[in-house]
């Protein structure tokens, strides 16, 4: 078994690729899990100097090994599978690594940092993904649960996110006891109380990875696994049980264990590599898997994989499409997605280093680009969008992937210069006053006054230079005064990042405090950088 949290309606018939198609589910309503794709959050990356919880031994958790109170290194490097893209956090950390391959500093994120787990919902929010599992593990061992849960709960309810807490059951010696004072005294006030804890047929979702394994690190009887599944649904919880993927198979003396779940969630990681291997597991297992769940009333959710990145799995995306096609096409009640963040094993699909130029010089670890084919870092969280899409129903039933693996076109390129026509009203952007003035979208033609140059300001961040005064436009007052040109230089509130908003439109992200660029009240009243999502208020077209 691997470190990493191990969790990793009826079958339907095929559709007609050209025909969109209503998605069947079993035993219980679209919800929270139900008609989603749920993607495993580890939340458990540590640096020097981060403040997280661990000893003076595991400083470095999950990022360094063998030795964890060191930073990572070309020989301290069995921690890290993938790189990650970390050019939208705004705080990281030096390594002991060589320079990447485009010659700036290898650095790292933590996860102990609110902005951190900030821009991971936010990356959940623009790509459609409505649910996480965060894993915990007991939280009486050595180092306890993860952190992350204080941190991923206001991020949840900023973007709107949906979590769940998931044990690990691995190696819980007092599990029977512990995970239900753990439950009562840390978790239950937060499901009861949070508006992004998530929920399913009107209940609280708890998922258990071990239970019904019977192995020398989960050594429990039916009768202790239906007293604690029993006693979560006591409480008024919605039970999915991460099991192994022969759990029909394997023990007939726990099918009562696995006839008590809400929802049953087989784990896959090591089982498949190809399509081939997808294809022979939907026939001898999948199938079956659902049509016991259907005929026993439990939801089932089975898992995909990106592929392990290093393995040469992931084939720009074909693998991890495939499964989608295959777990839709049988009629799954939901999915789970290995994983968010798993740079450890390599399988994530959060931003991760497009090519060599963004990994360590000499590391040997590869960007998304490993096939022969440039994938932009947002690749899979894009690709994990249009998976959810075709599980809802939203896009047909197609074997053939339709997300490009490079994405929209920048339309904001530095050294160009270009007006802001803005979505709201059809009218341009001005710096009016010569510059003077707050920006405010009322003008219907573009002249000096509302153009600006776009700036590289690193890390595929950029600034404005309004040509109205050579001034740049800045999110002043922390962003909660409207957009100025009123800056002889950019600095943080003067820098922006750009998300493709569709229909060859854009929105601009403020980085000082990480919103949306607003044309507020239909236009009418000045920029300002206070919106968490993107619509129509928050769109531009570039033009020349």
């Amino acid at each position: 078994m691997n470190n990493s949290f191990p969790w990793k309606g009826p079958c339907g018939a095929l559709f007609l690729a050209s025909c969109l198609f209503t998605t069947a589910f079993g035993a219980s309503p679209v919800g929270d899990v139900v008609g989603k794709v749920v993607a495993g959050y580890q939340g458990w990356f540590y640096c020097g100097g981060d403040g997280g919880p661990h000893g003076a031994d595991a400083v470095w958790m999950h990022w360094s090994s063998p030795d964890r109170s060191i930073p990572p290194s070309l020989t301290n490097s069995q921690g890290i599978h993938s790189w990650p893209d970390v050019r939208e956090y705004l705080t990281t950390y030096a390594t002991n690594y060589p320079n990447l391959g485009n010659g700036t500093q290898a650095r790292l994120f933590s996860s102990n940092n609110q902005q951190t787990v900030d821009t991971q919902c936010r990356w959940m929010q623009e790509n459609g993904i409505t649910t996480v599992a965060l894993g915990r593990f007991n939280p009486n061992a050595d180092g306890g649960p993860n952190a992350s849960l204080a941190l991923l709960q206001p991020s949840a309810e900023k973007y709107g996110r949906k979590f769940y807490v998931a044990y690990d059951l691995s190696g819980w010696t007092n599990m029977q006891t512990e995970i239900k004072a753990d439950w009562t005294n840390r978790i239950a006030a937060i499901a009861a109380s949070s508006p992004a804890y998530a929920k399913q047929n009107g209940k609280p979702v708890i998922q258990m990875w071990g239970l019904g394994m019977n192995d020398s690190d989960r050594p429990w009887s039916p009768t202790v696994c239906l007293d604690v599944i029993n006693w979560f649904k006591s409480q008024g919880c919605y039970v999915i049980g991460g099991v192994t993927r022969d759990w029909r198979t394997k023990d007939p003396n726990y099918l009562p264990v696995y006839n008590a779940m809400n929802m049953i969630e087989p784990w896959m990681i090591g089982v498949i590599g190809n399509d081939a291997d997808s294809d022979a597991f939907y026939t001898s297992t999948n199938v079956p898997d659902q049509a016991y769940c259907n005929s026993h009333g439990i939801d089932y959710q089975p898992c995909i994989l990106t592929g392990d990145l290093q393995a040469g799995q992931r084939h720009h995306g074909d693998f991890m499409w495939h499964q989608f096609y295959n777990m839709v096409r049988l009629g799954a009640q939901s999915i789970f997605l290995s994983m968010f963040d798993e740079y450890n094993e390599g399988n994530q699909i959060a931003k991760t280093a497009e090519s060599s130029a963004w990994v360590p010089a000499g590391s040997g670890i590869k960007g998304l680009d490993e096939d022969g084919t440039a994938c932009s870092s947002d690749y899979y969280l894009r690709l994990t969008n249009d998976g959810g899409k075709m599980l809802a129903g939203q896009i047909a039933l197609t074997a053939t992937r339709p997300t490009p693996p490079m994405g929209a076109a920048k339309k904001l390129v530095p050294g160009t210069t270009v007006s802001l026509l803005s979505y709201a009203n059809n009218q341009y952007v001005c710096a009016d006053n010569a510059g003077a003035s707050a920006l405010i979208a009322n003008r219907a033609t573009a002249g000096a006054w509302e153009r600006y140059l776009v700036v590289d300001a690193g890390g595929g961040r950029i600034a404005l230079r309004a040509t109205a005064n050579n001034q740049y436009v800045c999110a002043d007052n922390t962003g909660a005064s409207p957009l100025i040109a009123n800056r002889t230089t950019y600095g943080f509130w003067e820098t922006f990042t750009e998300t493709d908003a569709g229909n060859g439109r854009s929105a601009l992200r403020a980085l000082v405090n990480d919103r949306y660029v607003c044309a507020d009240n239909g236009g009418t009243s000045p920029l300002i950088a206070n919106r968490v999502t993107f619509g129509a208020w928050e769109s531009f077209t570039a033009a020349p």
